[in-house]
C-alpha cells in the first residue's frame, strides 16, 4: 500500500518526472513572492517568523548537545545574535545511523512521500528562508527570496526526483524460475532491498546556503541515508531553519527525527573528522578549491561531490545586437556583486575588434561601452541595492581592492562605494572592469570571486575559443558565453565547449543570463572538467548513494 505522502503529492512527482525527462519549463514553486500565491499575509508573517529566530537561541533538541555557538555577522551589518545548538559530531554520526533502520522501512515511496512533504512544508515558509537568506549573505531581497527559497526547492525537487526515478527501476521482488529439461524447474524467490550507503555530510556555502545545501541534502536523504549538515559558520540561520523543519516533519511520519542533524562549528578539524568518518559515506561540498581538493583526497571512505572555483568566460566575436549584448553582460557582472560560481569573470575579445549591427567596434570601444553599460544599468540607486547586495565577506572586499589598485591590469571601470541608506552598516561594491592581454595569465586566469572581471584581448576569434578551452580544462568552468553571428565560429565553440565539458550560453540579449540555471532543464555543472566532479542533477548524482542489497531462497 502507497505511502499517504506518497500519494498527497504524486501530481507533484509526476510533474517533476517529465520536466526532467523533456527539459522544459516547470515549477511547482512560485518564484514571485506574491499574495495572491504565498497568502495575504505570508510576507509579514515570514518577516516575523525571521525576526523571531535574532537575539535568541535556536532549538533543534539534537543528541549530544555540549552548549551554545554561534557567531554570524550579516553583510548588512544589522545584528544577529542567534544561538545554535553546539553537539558532538560524534553523537550525531551515531543517532543518525540508529535512525536510519526506520528510514529504510518505509521503502522508496514512503521516503519520497515524505520528502515532498518536507519540500511542500519549506515551500510555505519561503519568506523567513528569504529573510534568513538575504541577512547572512548579503543577497538583495528578491534574489534571496527566489534563490534562497523557491529555486532552492526546485533544486531539492528536482533531486527527489532524480532518487525516486533510479530507485523505481529496482523491482521489490521476483519469482526466478530456471527450466531444468524433463526435470521440476528450479524456483527462487527473490527480494531486493534498497539500503542507504551510510551517513551523509553536507558542508554548506557562504553565499548559497540553501541552493548549494539543497540537492545533496535531498539526494542523499531520498535515497534512505541519514544527513548531517554543517553550514557555513556565517550562514547558519537558513539551514538551521531548514533542519527544523525536516526534523519536525520526520517526526509527524514516526521517524526519528535524528536522521536530519545540524552540526554548527567554526573548526575545520571538526569537519575533517566528520567528514572522514568511516560511517559518512557521501560528502557533498561547496567551496574553495584548497578544501574540496583536501576532501576528494582524504575521504576515500565516502563519494564526495563537490563544487569547487573556475574561471567562467565570454567569448564575443560579433553580435546584431550590440547594446543588448552590453546590458545582458552588465546585469551578469553586477547581480550579487559577482559572487556567484557561475558570474563571468574572462571575457575574452579579439584585438581587432568586433563587427556589430552598429558598425565595428574596436577592442577599446567594447572595453569603454562595457563599462558605461555597467554605469548607466547601476545609475538609480533602488536598482543598484537591490542587485548588487552586499559584500559577503571581507577577502572579497580587498580582491576588490586589488583589483582597483590596477596591480591586476589596465582599469577601465573602478569598483565604487556605495551607501546603503537602509543598511549603513553594508559594504556595498560596484563591479570593478579590468583590460589585459591573453598572456597577462597570472591576472585572469584563476577564479577572483566577487565583482571582478577582466576583458581578455586575443590574437582573433580562433584565439579566442582555443583560450576558452584551455581555461576550462586547466581551471575549470561551471558557464561559457558566446556572442556571435557566425554558425561556423558557433559550431567551432560549440565543440571547445564539448571537448572541455561545460555548459554554453549563445547570444544571450534578453531576460535569460549566463550566470542563471534553471532546474529541471538545465544541468548545473557537468561533473567534467575541474571547477565540478558532479552535476545538479543527474541519474550519476544519486545513483551511487544506495545499495540493493537481495536475498533468495527456493520455493
Amino acid at each position: 500500500m502507497s505511502h499517504p505522502l506518497f500519494e498527497k503529492h504524486r501530481a507533484t512527482l509526476d510533474a517533476a518526472l517529465h520536466a526532467i525527462a523533456t527539459r522544459g519549463y516547470w515549477s511547482p514553486y512560485s518564484e514571485m513572492p506574491s499574495p495572491k500565491v504565498y497568502g495575504e499575509t505570508a510576507a509579514a508573517d515570514g518577516k516575523a517568523a525571521y525576526e523571531a529566530h535574532v537575539g535568541h537561541p535556536f532549538e533543534l533538541d539534537q543528541p549530544g548537545q555540549l552548549g551554545w555557538t554561534g557567531a554570524e555577522a550579516s553583510p548588512y551589518g544589522v545584528a544577529l545574535d542567534v544561538k545554535y545548538p553546539l553537539c558532538d559530531h560524534e553523537a550525531l554520526v551515531q543517532a543518525g545511523q540508529v535512525a536510519m533502520t526506520g528510514w529504510q522501512a518505509v521503502g522508496a515511496e514512503g521516503r519520497t512521500g515524505i520528502c515532498l512533504e518536507i519540500l511542500y512544508r519549506l515551500n510555505k515558509q519561503s519568506f523567513e528562508i528569504g529573510h534568513a537568506v538575504m541577512m547572512t549573505t548579503g543577497q538583495g531581497w528578491m534574489m534571496a527570496f527566489q534563490a534562497g527559497a523557491p529555486h532552492a526547492q526546485d533544486r531539492g525537487l528536482e533531486a527527489v526526483t532524480y532518487a525516486w526515478r533510479e530507485q523505481s527501476f529496482v523491482p521489490k521482488e521476483a519469482v526466478w524460475e530456471k527450466p531444468q529439461g524433463k526435470n521440476p524447474a528450479l524456483v527462487m524467490k527473490k527480494n531486493f532491498e534498497i539500503v542507504g550507503r551510510g551517513v551523509g555530510l553536507v558542508v554548506g556555502c557562504g553565499t548559497f546556503p540553501t541552493w548549494n545545501t539543497y540537492p545533496g541534502l535531498f539526494a542523499a536523504l531520498a535515497t534512505g541515508n541519514a544527513v548531517i549538515i554543517k553550514p557555513h559558520s556565517n550562514a547558519v540561520l537558513p539551514a538551521a531553519i531548514t533542519v527544523r523543519t525536516i526534523r519536525a516533519v520526520l517526526s509527524e511520519n514516526g521517524i526519528d527525527p535524528n536522521l536530519v542533524t545540524m552540526c554548527v562549528t567554526d573548526k575545520r578539524s571538526t569537519t575533517q573528522a566528520l567528514a572522514t568518518h568511516s560511517s559518512v559515506k557521501s560528502v557533498d561540498f561547496t567551496g574553495s578549491n584548497v578544501f574540496g581538493s583536501w576532501l576528494i583526497e582524504h575521504c576515500k571512505q565516502a563519494q564526495v561531490y563537490a563544487e569547487l572555483a573556475g574561471v567562467n568566460n565570454i567569448v564575443i566575436d560579433s553580435t546584431d545586437a550590440y547594446k543588448a549584448m552590453l546590458g545582458n553582460i552588465a546585469f551578469t557582472l553586477s547581480l550579487y556583486s559577482g559572487q556567484m560560481c557561475t558570474t563571468s569573470q574572462a571575457i575574452l575579445v579579439p584585438a581587432q575588434g568586433i563587427e556589430t549591427d552598429e558598425g565595428h567596434k574596436s577592442y577599446d570601444e567594447v572595453c569603454a561601452d562595457l563599462g558605461k553599460a555597467i554605469e548607466r544599468f547601476l545609475s538609480k540607486p533602488e536598482v543598484a541595492f537591490a542587485v548588487l547586495g552586499a559584500m559577503q565577506s571581507s577577502a572579497t572586499a580587498e580582491r576588490v581592492d586589488l583589483a582597483n589598485s590596477g596591480k591586476l591590469g589596465q582599469v577601465i571601470l573602478a569598483s565604487q562605494k556605495l551607501n546603503n541608506p537602509e543598511f549603513n552598516g553594508a559594504d556595498v561594491r560596484t563591479p570593478v572592469l579590468l583590460a589585459c592581454d591573453a598572456t597577462d595569465e597570472a591576472a585572469y586566469m584563476e577564479e577572483r570571486f566577487g565583482p571582478i572581471s577582466f576583458i581578455v584581448k586575443t590574437a582573433d576569434t580562433q584565439a579566442a575559443i582555443a583560450l576558452s578551452e584551455r581555461i576550462v580544462q586547466t581551471h575549470g568552468a561551471l558557464t561559457v558565453g558566446l556572442y556571435s553571428t557566425s554558425d561556423d565560429v558557433i559550431q567551432a565553440m560549440t565543440q571547445a565547449t564539448w571537448r572541455g565539458k561545460v555548459a554554453l550560453s549563445i547570444n544571450l540579449t534578453s531576460g535569460v543570463f549566463v550566470n542563471q540555471s534553471s532546474a529541471f532543464s538545465d544541468y548545473h555543472g557537468t561533473g567534467g572538467n575541474p571547477s565540478a566532479n558532479a552535476s545538479y542533477a543527474d541519474s550519476a548524482f544519486v545513483a551511487n548513494r544506495f545499495r540493493v542489497v537481495q536475498r533468495r531462497a527456493h520455493v
